[in-house]
């Protein structure tokens, strides 16, 4: 068996990492896994010599790989159908093993959950490479300002407006699993059995639906305000899915649901809580940005 050629020895060291930072740029998995094959391009092909930090080198890298992406994704958007939500990152919710466990709170800590990313997508690409590059991996003004080649002072400028915009989009408060679990599952019943009452009860007056079905799929085609509009909304798309396997899994970080037919994930749900009520339902059901997701055994919530 051949061994690890010194290139590819700091490259793999950080491979998670670079995935991370493009994905949280870009909201796409196939994108994000572009980028960090141009990144070993890139690094593979350069002169190493006065390279001090490799993680710092990797992260510019893949930062400026990821911006200029943005910029080209911008004409797809235009004529995508539809809302655009991310790529969901799904993963399993059993952890047996303690020191998975473990493993497992590190990861939720620097995931960026699907409602964040919402709020990223409508940061300038500069604001929202220095957000996710400060804030999620506490990286230094100096190491921001040397990634994106603009100076600390600027770096600070929109750090600054960043976090204030972010702010005042998103609750100071998370729900814990245990009441992300209870709301969802009262949520789905309450869907199912068509029960308005009880669905108009969970969800804030001012609830936001976002259907990501990508013009594939049957979806709404523009955010659905008002408690009373999503509720029926939902209870119309419940009596159409009756015939899905639902199952809880993690959903960048935060409880949610996968829609299965037979073996093939058909939709992700997920609820963004204030206070203990829905502000915010996501549905992304559009195939092209289901296709990574494995099919999750045991199942871990109502069929």
């Amino acid at each position: 068996m051949n061994s690890p050629t010194t290139d590819q020895v700091p490259f793999d060291a950080h491979r998670r990492l670079l995935f991370r930072v493009a994905y949280d740029l870009l909201g796409s998995v196939a994108d994000a896994e572009d980028v960090v094959q141009e990144t070993w391009l890139r690094w593979s092909a350069a002169d190493r010599g006065d390279v001090e930090n490799p993680r710092a080198y990797l992260v510019q890298i893949a930062t400026r790989q990821a911006l200029n992406r943005i910029r080209s994704n911008r004409s797809r958007r235009e004529t995508y159908i539809g809302p655009w939500l991310p790529e969901p990152l799904v993963a399993s919710v059993a952890t047996p093993d303690p020191a998975d466990e473990v493993v497992d709170r590190a990861e939720r800590s620097e995931t960026i959950s699907m409602a964040m990313l919402v709020v990223l997508e409508t940061l300038s690409p500069a604001e929202r490479a220095v957000f996710v590059l400060r804030e999620v991996f506490g990286m230094s003004h100096d190491e921001v300002a040397q990634a994106l080649e603009r100076s600390p002072a600027s770096v600070r400028q929109l750090a600054h407006r960043a976090r204030e915009h972010v702010q005042a989009r998103r609750p100071r408060f998370t729900a814990d699993d245990a009441e992300q679990r209870r709301v969802t599952e009262e949520f789905l019943l309450a869907c199912v059995t068509g029960d308005l009452a009880a669905l108009t009860e969970l969800l804030t007056p001012d609830v936001t639906l976002t259907s990501d079905g990508g013009g594939k799929v049957k979806a709404a085609l523009r955010p659905i305000v008002g408690a009373d509009k999503a509720a029926r909304f939902m209870i119309a798309i419940a009596h159409e899915a009756a015939q899905l396997s639902v199952r809880f899994a993690l959903v960048n970080g935060t409880l949610g649901v996968v829609g299965y037919q037979d073996d093939t994930p058909i939709t992700v749900a997920l609820l963004d809580l204030v206070e203990g009520r829905i502000a915010q339902i996501l549905i992304v059901s559009n195939p092209d940005k289901l296709a990574s997701i494995a099919v999750i055994d045991p199942p871990e919530g109502p069929t």
